[in-house]
């Protein structure tokens, strides 16, 4: 069979789109991400993101059919992410205790990132309000940070595993909050400050 110059080319061509059409959806994502973490779900707009992402505000609904669409991709991308933070956490740090101690610097990188806050600790803010699809993955994220701490507290014998599931809940409440202070003030130091009293205080050492 004999293949023409066009047929050569058509793949090539699709192949490029699907690119272009891909980095559109991931710059969309990361404005997204952005505008929650510094407005919270409310921050969300199609219009700034498109004048962020430099396409046009219709453009978005190609790749997110509504907001609520957009704001669970945002939610879903960032628990996803955070999980894969917290396994890489464990891995670099084998003993529990000092993997415990480590765990507020994933809250610490996002006050150092332009004084951002967690994505969820602004959308459990804003729970009433929120789409169902999004509800869903704020109580995911809160979930898997309770459970790898819980099985963390576990590994390092530091009681029963309905103990280290209390104590998990306070850790990630705790740190959280410390974050939440620290964001008002734009004090990075109050959040260090307090991850120290809470590590004296015994939360986050044997």
């Amino acid at each position: 069979m004999r293949v023409t110059s066009r047929q050569m080319t058509t793949p090539i061509k699709n192949s490029r789109n699907e690119n272009v059409s891909e980095n559109a959806r991931e710059a969309i994502l990361e404005a997204a991400k952005w505008a929650a973490q510094t407005h919270g779900y409310s921050g969300i707009n199609f219009r700034s993101i498109a004048d962020a992402v430099g396409i046009k505000n219709a453009s978005i609904y190609y790749h997110f059919s509504s907001k609520a669409d957009l704001g669970a991709a945002v939610a879903r991308r960032y628990r996803e992410d955070t999980v894969s933070v917290l396994e890489a956490l464990r891995g670099e740090n084998p003993d529990p205790i000092r993997c415990l101690q480590a765990y507020p610097s994933i809250f610490r990188t996002s006050l150092e990132n332009g004084n951002r806050l967690c994505l969820f600790s602004f959308m459990a803010a804003e729970y009433q309000d929120l789409p169902e699809e999004v509800k869903s993955e704020v109580l995911a994220f809160a979930d898997i940070n309770v459970a790898w701490l819980t099985k963390l507290l576990s590994d390092g014998g530091l009681g029963s595993i309905e103990v280290c599931e209390r104590r998990a809940r306070a850790i990630y409440t705790a740190v959280a909050g410390a974050q939440m202070i620290a964001r008002t003030r734009f004090d990075i130091g109050l959040f260090d400050e307090l991850v120290q009293s809470y590590q004296e205080a015994g939360l986050l050492s044997t």
